[in-house]
């Protein structure tokens, strides 16, 4: 089981406060107020400077998830987009000597980023079927300028196929590990895997199905101001997969919800509003959703220290057994 350093401990948080605190240092914020915001794959902090009022955001990266060239290659996707797609992505600051990313030295030298700090909040719950034809549409729009821009030289970048999210090497650790992995979980959800796996090989991955993507737009990351198109942040996770796969991250954690279908139908006008999607790849949504689901459950089992993962626990499987039967059964949705 992969467990990250961020969920070891007490003591781990600590030390990456001090890199925080000597990163916003290096950066001339000496006095600034630095407060975590949220621990996942890697520590967010709010950056508050007392002087001239700013603030900005600051991301520690966790150790031996993304080298720094991977994580140039993210920035310079994310500068794209906001530059020639017109998505709202958020500015990158850079070091004193221009790098937008700085290696903190220390023991273990871990790399940060500093970001400009972008209003609003995640989408309100009881709007979120209006909003997600919105998410639609600059989902669409992302993928569109992926498929026509051309990376800079020494882009990197990982996959989600099937392989690299739930097979030997998954990345976020084996579901089987999830929390609350009973025999007849996991029998359940071998069965799932299996058919996810099969229905994946026969989609295939065409230009027009699989390619660079966000490949985390759960609602944490969509910043909603009024009636606004939302911001898009945290690219961290983004490399080449499904293009649904995109919808299916925005359904992360909530694949149960009443308004899920709703949402779904909405999703779907906005993203034709940009983009052809053909009945044939709209049929395979709730693959996607699932493979997503499952993918959850084994990032559960190995980030038991961030707090949503405390909180959902073993109900999540549960959860996912109970949508597995019916997936398996017959369309959802």
């Amino acid at each position: 089981m992969r467990v990250h350093d961020l969920s070891a401990g007490g003591d781990v948080l600590a030390r990456v406060h001090e890199t925080a605190r000597d990163a916003v240092r290096i950066h001339g914020l000496p006095d600034a107020e630095v407060t975590l915001i949220n621990v996942s794959e890697n520590a967010t902090y709010r950056v508050d400077d007392p002087a001239t009022g700013a603030r900005s955001v600051l991301r520690v990266h966790r150790l031996g998830y993304h080298a720094t060239p991977a994580i140039l290659s993210e920035l310079a996707w994310l500068g794209a987009l906001r530059e020639e797609a017109g998505v709202r992505t958020p500015r990158v600051l850079p070091a004193p000597d221009g790098s937008p990313v700085l290696t903190v030295p220390g023991v273990r030298p871990r790399d940060c980023v500093m970001f400009e700090f972008l209003p609003g909040a995640e989408p309100a719950r009881e709007r979120l079927v209006r909003d997600f034809e919105r998410l639609g549409a600059i989902t669409a729009r992302m993928h569109r300028h992926a498929r026509s821009w051309r990376p800079p030289a020494g882009f990197t970048r990982f996959h989600w196929d099937y392989d690299a999210a739930l097979g030997a090497e998954a990345r976020w650790g084996r579901w089987q590990d999830g929390l609350g992995m009973d025999p007849g979980a996991r029998a359940i959800l071998d069965r799932l895997a299996g058919t996810l796996r099969e229905r994946l090989r026969r989609f295939g991955r065409g230009a027009g199905r699989y390619g660079l993507i966000h490949a985390d737009l759960r609602l944490a990351n969509l910043l909603v101001v009024d009636d606004g198109p939302p911001s898009v942040i945290d690219f961290d996770d983004c490399g080449f997969g499904w293009h649904l796969y995109d919808l299916a991250a925005a359904l992360s954690f909530i694949e149960d919800d009443p308004q899920v279908p709703e949402m779904v139908a909405s999703w779907v006008r906005g993203y034709r509003s940009v983009l052809d999607l053909p009945a044939e790849d709209e049929a395979e949504i709730w693959t996607l959703v699932m493979f997503r689901r499952l993918l959850l459950v084994a990032w559960i089992g190995t980030h038991t220290g961030v707090e949503i993962a405390a909180e959902l626990g073993a109900g999540y499987t549960e959860g996912t057994c109970e949508l597995a039967e019916r997936y398996l059964s017959g369309p959802l949705g």
